[in-house]
């Protein structure tokens, strides 16, 4: 099989050729259809996040079938269609795992960054971390919602009652949380990069009430906002756009560092927080979620091959949507 490799940080990926891995216990073997390119993924490759695996098989919102099933594994069987996120497995044991946080385990891996995800041909995932999809999504079309959907639905859920809702960074992320926002009858403030007006004119197509650049104030003030953009400077801005006792919800899993800012702007009980990974519940309550809210995914494909050209796109824009590599396409390169 063909598969995409990161030899170390900062280096491009290199084409492979080798065998398909072959399931063992709870794992199922999964011909990839479609695979999302996250911006986690440009975080690993970048090197800003640490102690990847290496080498490694980037990849972590992957979309295929079920070729072939571990000894010990009975959920699936050949020829499902299935999803593998970004969480690989948990050890259920830690005081994390048995109070239903297992997206904060300590011995957690993690699917192309910890353990080979899904830039390839084939990939294994541990089918207990592995979820049944919709039908009315094609495999592109799925993949999305693997992780930015999923993140997004977690960032929502940490944003409480808010009904005036941010969004900064209008990427995969946004673009699918959004509509789940607007399902819920909440009002939506998109924040683009200064003079993008592509894609404020994309978030007012998916039903913002308001669009404009990261550097500008909303026309009233928020209830919470979530940053999915990785720009420190961001959370005092969105901090002086949200109104007492609002919440600005960090979303992505690095970001640059934050600036000082005073007192003032988290002053009459605003609050700053985090979003770390996702657990298989949030997983399986999104994807209801996105039946539900009709979500719509926008995407932009690539071929297996073009893996580094699609990574650039995410990680410089401009890119409407998500980034998604295809292994049956034929490629630039």
């Amino acid at each position: 099989m063909r598969a995409m490799v990161l030899r170390g940080p900062k280096q491009s990926l290199e084409l492979v050729e080798q065998e398909p891995p072959e399931p063992t216990e709870s794992q199922v073997q999964i011909r990839v259809a479609a695979c999302g390119v996250c911006r986690t993924d440009v975080h690993v490759v970048d090197g800003e996040l640490p102690s990847p695996r290496l080498p490694l098989v980037p990849g972590h919102e992957i979309v295929g079938t079920v070729t072939k099933v571990g000894p010990a594994a009975h959920r699936h069987r050949t020829g499902d269609r299935v999803g593998v996120p970004w969480l690989g497995w948990t050890c259920g044991e830690c005081a994390y795992c048995r109070s239903g946080r297992e997206n904060l385990c300590d011995r957690a891996l993690f699917t192309g960054y910890t353990i080979d995800g899904g830039y390839a041909d084939y990939s294994v995932a541990d089918e207990r971390y592995v979820f049944a999809l919709p039908p009315s999504y094609s495999e592109v079309e799925a993949a999305p919602l693997l992780c930015a959907g999923m993140i997004g639905y977690r960032a929502l859920r940490l944003a409480g009652e808010a009904r005036r809702i941010g969004f900064y960074g209008f990427g995969a992320a946004a673009h699918i949380a959004v509509q789940v926002a607007r399902h819920r009858g909440c009002r939506v403030f998109a924040f683009t990069r200064p003079g993008d007006r592509a894609g404020q004119e994309f978030a007012l197509r998916l039903g913002a009430d308001w669009a404009g650049g990261s550097d500008e104030r909303p026309p009233e003030p928020l209830d919470a906002a979530l940053i999915f953009a990785p720009v420190g400077a961001l959370v005092p801005a969105a901090l002086a756009a949200t109104d007492k006792a609002g919440v600005v919800v960090c979303a992505g899993i690095h970001m640059s560092d934050i600036p000082a800012f005073p007192y003032e702007r988290l002053w009459q009980e605003r609050g700053v927080r985090s979003v770390a990974n996702l657990t298989r519940q949030d997983g399986e309550e999104f994807l209801a979620v996105a039946q539900e809210a009709s979500v719509r995914t926008f995407t932009t494909s690539f071929a297996l091959t073009d893996a580094n050209e699609a990574l650039r796109r995410v990680r410089v824009g401009p890119l409407e949507g998500a980034a998604v590599l295809v292994p049956g396409l034929a490629g630039a390169t």
